[in-house]
């Protein structure tokens, strides 16, 4: 498609939304994981200053019947989704279309729907709530301080390596400090806490084990005299380079990335804090089902602060154990690639980051493809991972799996998914293998 100037298209659509947004009710639809939810966040407070009238929901994705039943009469705005549903909401005759996404978009745009996708505009490095932020400003003048929502978002999709120019204004706007460091969260919290819940990089014999945690320590001569253990950010430059040697020596894949870089810390309730253990902590509540305590956290609301800790806490004891799941479930194993069959032994609404800290561990090789897959209900979600995000287009292998059954494809070249009935889960598995063969003859 034709690359075109994002930030003019930006105004432009912005434009337009205020244009058709005058007299007439918004229905905002927006993703849950931190993207999703930080955008949402940026959006109500700025709706709210405009005086708009509006209603909020949050997805886990769109399903089958989601476009088919959102209100005719109403304004809708999708945020982090629907680039890969266009021609659903063509079908359903839809007035006022409005999306910000920075998903794949391999549809053909319809006239009634307004888009703002770095997709279509030079494939820049944004999130949605980026996008959103960036939106937000053209249409309210004073947004400077959901800034930090925007990074929260960035962070949570893992953008924060590739900050072009857009991104470092949002990062200047927001008032980020940024120090160089181990990147290993929260850096800010006692060092045996963050080792012990440390899922990328997933150390072995570390990760979920205290016992391995106090002899890493201690063989790093780094101890806690008064009873509590310094964190990441008060070591200093030996006790740090120390502790970056034994991390490579347990796990020998992570010198192929960058264990030292920018930590970005947010002040968020009047305190600096890691913005990787907030953008977590976003997440952590919307897997378990509660997105409005992570709106509430954006807001900043003391009561939703101690619930989402809880929350987080909760979060990371699924992860160990979904780990500990995975390696015991059913593997389908072939040149290139690992298919791990959960089934109803790990949650729907964690399977997706079970898969990317794998793909973040040492346990398989660069290039290897890990598809993930979960019951939920009477359907089955599909989460794939490039390791070391190189080698084969995981969407388009999804999308090609995916041709003779019904169901959704999303996501990134290197990060995608599915969702599919249970009753066809062999012949996903059949159609999946096979297509990995064909696109290993091709490569």
């Amino acid at each position: 498609m034709e690359s075109k100037n994002l930030k003019l298209e930006i105004e432009k659509v912005a434009d337009k939304f205020l244009a058709a947004s005058e007299n007439k009710e918004i229905f905002v639809i927006s993703h849950f994981d931190t993207d999703g939810i930080t955008s949402a966040t940026i959006l109500i407070q700025t709706l709210k200053k405009l005086d708009k009238i509006f209603s909020v929901k949050i997805l886990k994705r769109i399903e089958d019947d989601t476009i088919e039943n959102l209100p005719k009469n109403k304004l809708i705005l999708f945020l982090d989704l629907a680039s890969g549903s266009l021609d659903k909401i063509a079908e359903n005759n839809l007035e006022n279309v409005f999306i910000i996404d920075h998903h794949e978009v391999n549809q053909k745009i319809p006239e009634n729907v307004n888009i703002i996708n770095p997709q279509l505009n030079g494939k820049e490095e944004l999130s949605s709530s980026s996008l959103v932020y960036l939106f937000c400003k053209e249409i309210c003048e004073d947004t400077k301080e959901l800034a930090k929502l925007a990074i929260l978002g960035m962070i949570g999709d893992c953008m924060e390596k590739s900050i072009d120019k857009l991104n470092n204004l949002i990062i200047n706007d927001g008032e980020v400090k940024k120090r160089r460091g181990l990147l290993i969260y929260p850096s800010t919290r006692p060092l045996n806490r963050t080792l012990e819940y440390c899922s990328d990089p997933y150390i072995p014999g570390i990760t979920g084990d205290t016992k391995g945690v106090i002899e890493l320590l201690r063989e790093v001569g780094i101890g806690a005299p008064n009873g509590k253990y310094k964190s990441l950010i008060e070591l200093d430059e030996e006790e740090m380079s120390k502790l970056v040697t034994s991390i490579i020596l347990k796990n020998p894949k992570v010198k192929n990335r960058e264990l030292i870089g920018n930590i970005f810390l947010i002040k968020f309730f009047n305190k600096l804090e890691d913005a990787r253990e907030l953008s977590a902590m976003i997440n952590a509540c919307s897997r378990l089902g509660e997105t409005d305590t992570a709106i509430q956290f954006c807001m900043e609301s003391p009561k939703a602060k101690k619930r989402t800790e809880l929350m987080h806490t909760k979060y990371k004891q699924h992860i160990i154990s979904g780990l500990k799941s995975a390696s015991e479930s059913e593997k389908i194993e072939g040149k290139g690639f690992v298919i791990i069959n959960a089934k109803e032994k790990i949650k729907d609404t964690i399977i997706g980051t079970i898969a990317s800290i794998l793909s973040n561990s040492s346990v398989y090789e660069d290039g290897t493809i890990i598809f993930t897959m979960a019951y939920y209900e009477n359907k089955i979600k599909v989460s794939a991972r490039s390791v070391g995000r190189n080698g084969r287009n995981i969407r388009e292998i999804l999308t090609s799996t995916m041709q003779s059954i019904e169901g959704e494809v999303g996501g990134h070249k290197f990060a995608a998914g599915c969702m599919l009935s249970q009753e066809k889960e062999n012949e996903f598995i059949t159609n999946l293998k096979k297509n990995l063969e064909i696109e290993l003859v091709k490569v």
